[in-house]
């Protein structure tokens, strides 16, 4: 019960700084609304780009972080929207379901 209230709080908590992270870069935005599009399916690093329309290094940067141009702290990994899934030699990536919320909230 203590880790429910602990989850909800730190949301709410995280909630204002991940929206601004998603106004902040448009390729970050754009990634989390991609994933949401083809949820639950995961997808790598190229399909991403190709899909939204940008470089596989900004993919990664959106994603995992890369100075100086994507801060760690707001890369979409460390803010829970987005999770990574490790399967053999490739690696993919999902919305999670913080993210399927926070994107939800903005298309309304």
């Amino acid at each position: 019960m203590k880790d429910a209230i602990n989850e909800c709080t730190s949301r709410e908590f995280v909630r204002p700084m991940v929206t601004r992270s998603l106004r902040r870069s448009n390729v970050r935005k754009k990634i989390a609304e991609y994933l949401f599009d083809i949820s639950p399916s995961s997808s790598y690093t190229s399909e991403i780009a190709y899909n939204v329309k940008t470089t596989p290094t900004n993919v990664l940067g959106a994603i995992r972080g890369m100075e100086p141009r994507y801060g760690e702290e707001e890369s979409l990994i460390n803010l829970n929207i987005v999770e990574l899934i490790e399967s053999k030699n490739i690696k993919l990536y999902k919305l999670t379901d913080f993210g399927k919320e926070i994107v939800q909230s903005i298309k309304e």
